[in-house]
């Protein structure tokens, strides 16, 4: 896919002529918004994480805007992330979690004062202000309650092993620590001299995690609004039925009595509990199926006040709840999956009748949520531009962050598109299409299949770091990004269809959306390129042995290759089972090891290949790249093997963040 421009030098020659373009280093400069809390006095908390590429770092600063005049404010910048902003005092302070300790500041930034500090630190934090006076803060804590190496043979101090008795022993980027999270609460007298430091663990002794690693959070629990009890979701299981199973429950914890109940759920992943604001209604998010991480994630009420009572489902727009909350003591506000975005949407419970409003709309993906007085505040990405806050009121959005804003003012942008093209079965897909800056219909350019991961995970107006789009139709490229068979969104079985069928449909689908742009005039059809990650990166391998020309270079980060040995090394079992339809010894044999294994289609590879890998990727292990760049090699293809021995699924290091981009370019541009 040799360039006719973009090169390195041309691009610095051309900015002297022309407007900049987005670059990996423009990309790693900009901030990352994210909303934290608002409150009744139009104060909204957010932060700004910005990331020092030469100390190879970031840090999260707090800030506040006012969504009525817009007045924005530093709040704290302090060495180290300022993290879980709340306001307090009726809104006159606002505590935050620094360096593993609650603290807090007035609005004007001063008399910072500490609240809480217990061994081991605390995160995740939620507080709720009781009529006394007092706070009651649930947080996250870790427990050690497995035996260390050094525990098991203390007689050899500098032996270096591990011994294992069960499955799970590691997972997504890190080996077993033999701590496991715990939700804890902590009796917090604000107006206090010293920060309160004695805590109770809620789960002490159990060994299951509540947030569930690696990616819950404080989502994972809510404190009633007295702060008399606790909901929170759990796994409380471990080794081979943690890596079998995705039932994790909800448990009810009182905090005078100690005791703990289970509430009723369904069979899959029980999470988002949210507790209603006069503490008799939980609204909570659950998965029909065990081991189907992907199920449908489907909107609950339970009557908290009824014992017995069973959990009543919600129908809402958008079979895809991805967070919720209470607005008022009838009224939530959830954040759903709707075709390829993320809307937001208010539900008013009249009895048994629900009344729904859509609060947004657009090609937008809405995000955090929180009102700021009667004002509702968002955060809000596209294709074009990373998070910022906006204000829903009126017809339109008013923006009230501009963190970003003087540097996409700088560069040109190219066009987003969204189409639907005919797929082999006869079906529509929702195809988003990226043009270059400056765009002339009269060139040719050539194009990039983009291949998303997951496999169920929704291409929606999102503006990603590491796969940025921009960044790529920057180069000069026209970006091909099909919501292919599995992405929620488009109805269940869309979503479902995927299941066991990994090389399929899906395949045809993306094999369906490149012909149709390729077909374009201004597309180059002889240079064509193929680019993914995860399943993503799975389906370049499988597209390599099966696009019959198509494709004149190809790149896959963190792929699937040789099903067999996937399945023997991996960690989340359930998620291989469901999606692949069972074990490789199974009888009879899943197609996923025959047909659907990209080894099995090495013979007519012809493409040149990047393979891009990390050491600590548990969730699709190194051997996968090592093995497709050793088959490419031996089969005499063109082919680079890109190891970051520290990374694990993503690159999240900022030097090897820009590496991988540089590398990502200069493969497409060689070919």
């Amino acid at each position: 896919m040799k360039k006719l421009l973009f090169s390195g030098l041309v691009l610095a020659s051309a900015a002297a002529s022309a407007q900049a373009v987005m670059t990996p280093e423009l990309l790693w400069s900009l901030g990352r918004v994210s909303l934290d809390d608002a409150a009744s006095s139009g104060w909204v908390a957010y932060g700004v994480t910005r990331y020092d590429l030469e100390a190879n770092k970031g840090n999260r600063d707090l800030f506040l805007v006012n969504a009525a005049t817009g007045e924005t404010r530093s709040l704290a910048a302090d060495p180290g992330s300022e993290l879980s902003a709340t306001f307090v005092k009726g809104g006159t302070r606002v505590a935050y979690v620094h360096q593993g300790k609650l603290k807090s500041r007035a609005l004007d930034g001063s008399d910072v004062r500490v609240h809480l500090d217990v061994p081991g630190g605390a995160s995740d934090v939620k507080l709720r202000e009781l009529a006394n006076g007092q706070w009651i803060v649930a947080f996250v804590t870790r427990e050690k309650l497995d035996q260390t190496p050094l525990e098991r043979h203390p007689e050899a101090p500098k032996a270096n092993y591990a011994v294992f008795d069960d499955l799970m022993y590691r997972h997504w980027d890190s080996w077993t620590d033999y701590h496991y999270n715990h939700v804890a609460f902590a009796h917090v007298f604000p107006d206090a001299p010293n920060p309160a430091t004695e805590y109770t663990d809620i789960l002490k002794g159990v060994r299951g995690h509540s947030p569930l690693p690696p990616f819950g959070g404080s989502e994972s629990f809510d404190l009633s609004p007295d702060g008399s009890f606790i909901v929170y979701s759990a796994k409380l299981s471990s080794g081979k039925e943690f890596a079998l199973h995705t039932d994790s429950k909800l448990y009810r914890y009182d905090v005078a009595t100690s005791k703990t109940t289970e509430l009723p759920g369904l069979s899959g992943y029980d999470g988002n509990p949210r507790i209603s604001p006069d503490g008799k209604t939980l609204a909570f998010t659950a998965m029909p199926t065990d081991g189907y991480e992907s199920d449908v994630n489907q909107l609950h009420l339970l009557d908290l006040s009824t014992p017995g009572a069973q959990p009543r489902r919600i129908d809402v727009a958008g079979e895809y709840v991805n967070d919720l909350k209470w607005v008022g003591p009838s009224s939530l506000v959830l954040n759903v999956t709707q075709e390829a975005s993320h809307q937001l949407i208010r539900l008013e419970l009249k009895g048994a009748k629900v009344a729904v409003t859509a609060l947004t709309s657009g090609d937008y993906d809405f995000g955090g949520f929180a009102y700021a007085g009667k004002s509702l505040v968002a955060e809000r990405m596209d294709q074009n531009q990373a998070n910022e806050l906006y204000k829903l009121a009126g017809k339109a959005p008013v923006a009230l962050t501009h963190v970003n804003d003087a540097d996409y003012a700088k560069i040109a942008r190219g066009k987003v598109e969204k189409r639907w093209i005919p797929t082999s079965d006869g079906k529509k897909m929702l195809t988003w299409v990226m043009y270059p800056p400056n765009f002339d219909p009269a060139k040719k350019y050539p194009a990039l299949l983009y291949c998303q991961g997951g496999p169920q995970s929704t291409v929606s107006a999102f503006y990603s770091f590491r796969w940025n789009f921009q960044a790529m139709a920057a180069q000069g490229y026209i970006v091909v990004a099909p919501n292919r068979r599995g992405v929620p969104g488009f109805g269940r079985e869309w979503n479902e269809q995927i299941s066991g069928d990994w090389g399929g449909q899906a395949m045809k689908d993306y094999l369906a959306a490149i012909d149709a742009v390729a077909a374009e005039p201004y597309v180059d059809a002889e240079r064509l390129g193929a680019v993914g990650a995860s399943y993503g990166g799975y389906s370049v391998y499988q597209l390599a042995g099966i696009h019959e020309g198509r494709f004149k270079a190809l790149i896959s980060h963190c792929g699937l290759f040789n099903m067999d040995s996937w399945y023997g090394t991996t960690e989340e079992l359930f998620f291989a089972n469901h999606d692949l339809g069972g074990a490789y010894w199974d009888k009879p044999q899943p197609k996923s090891y025959g047909e659907f294994n990209p080894k099995n289609h090495v013979d007519k590879w012809t493409a040149p290949l990047l393979v891009i890998h990390g050491g600590n990727d548990f969730r699709v292990p190194l051997n996968q790249g090592m093995e497709a760049y050793q088959a490419a090699q031996l089969r005499g293809i063109p082919s680079r093997f890109l190891y970051f021995p520290e990374e694990g699924h993503w690159v999240l290091s900022p030097q090897n963040a820009l590496v991988w981009q540089h590398e990502f370019f200069n493969w497409l541009n060689q070919w």
